[in-house]
């Protein structure tokens, strides 16, 4: 029976981790790498090196000297180029691929509205996200929809796929994998401070579902009122009224001391938003003010 080498990070890759360990046992795992993540909130990267500790499994940081030396390895949330030797990489994707190749693919569905998300395993190539796909599990969702509800939905996925995968390694089947169609390829773009920035020129239910999809982990959707910059955490889309000359981002009402601001199209009454020291904003103090 072989070993699996596992590279891992977020939320996703300490629930895989935890997973693996209570179906297949820590003494199935060679080693475990993992990585801090600036652009969340909680990387998890403490948390997989504890539970690494806690059940005597090696345990690197992506910048240590180690060299894989079973013969497969899965990649979950990895972010960088793995070099290996004889190992073969399977790599889990958040998405159903070949739909939203690259970055930040479930943000990017939740953005887009999907009905569907899920996760594809497949194995590593040299550009990214375009190898032979071995098996996809999907989840339906219903909106409105937090990304971090959507994690630990597709968070069962990746587990079910992992784990449909290390029984065939260890039991010495042949992992069989199918080409992607190009024609039906798209891709997801990465994301950085820029693209949490709020537009309220979109209608309500787009902006409530954007800041559903930029929320925790990531630092959250961002906008500025009365050119203080602060993080929206969460909305609710309110039926709109009739305003002939309508200015996007302009409070129309405060109700309960939240601000009720008008959209695109569509009214959007802020139930949670923090200034930059994560300090609450609400009850709102002037009326006359602007999102923008």
């Amino acid at each position: 029976m072989d070993r699996i080498t596992l590279f891992l990070m977020s939320y996703k890759g300490y629930f895989i981790l935890q997973s693996f360990i209570n179906e297949f046992g820590p003494d199935k795992i060679d080693f475990v790498v993992t990585s801090k993540d600036s652009n969340v909130q909680n990387d998890y990267y403490t948390d997989i090196i504890g539970l690494c500790k806690a059940n005597n499994i090696k345990c690197y940081d992506r910048r240590d000297d180690y060299k894989p030396k079973t013969q497969y390895a899965f990649a979950i949330s990895w972010r960088w180029l793995i070099n290996l030797d004889k190992t073969i990489l399977i790599v889990l994707h958040d998405s159903l691929l070949p739909k939203y190749r690259g970055f930040a693919p479930l943000a990017t569905a939740l953005i887009n509205g999907d009905s569907q998300v899920g996760v594809t395993a497949l194995f590593a190539s040299e550009e990214y996200d375009k190898g032979d796909i071995i098996e996809q599990r999907s989840v339906s969702i219903q909106y409105p929809i937090k990304i971090n509800d959507a994690i630990n939905l597709v968070s069962d996925c990746y587990f079910d796929l992992i784990k449909s995968i290390t029984q065939n390694i260890l039991n010495s089947k042949k992992i069989s994998a199918t080409v992607q169609n190009e024609k039906e390829a798209s891709y997801s773009l990465w994301l950085d401070e820029k693209d949490y920035t709020i537009n309220w020129n979109m209608d309500a239910p787009n902006i409530k579902r954007f800041i559903d999809s930029v929320g925790f982990p990531f630092n959250g959707a961002v906008t500025k009122i009365n050119d203080v910059q602060v993080r929206i955490i969460d909305s609710e889309v309110i039926n709109d009224v009739q305003i002939p000359v309508r200015h996007p981002g302009k409070v129309i009402f405060v109700k309960e001391g939240k601000p009720v601001v008008v959209c695109g199209k569509g009214l959007l009454k802020i139930t949670e938003i923090v200034d930059e020291s994560n300090n609450s904003l609400l009850p709102l103090k002037k009326f006359r003010s602007r999102f923008e």
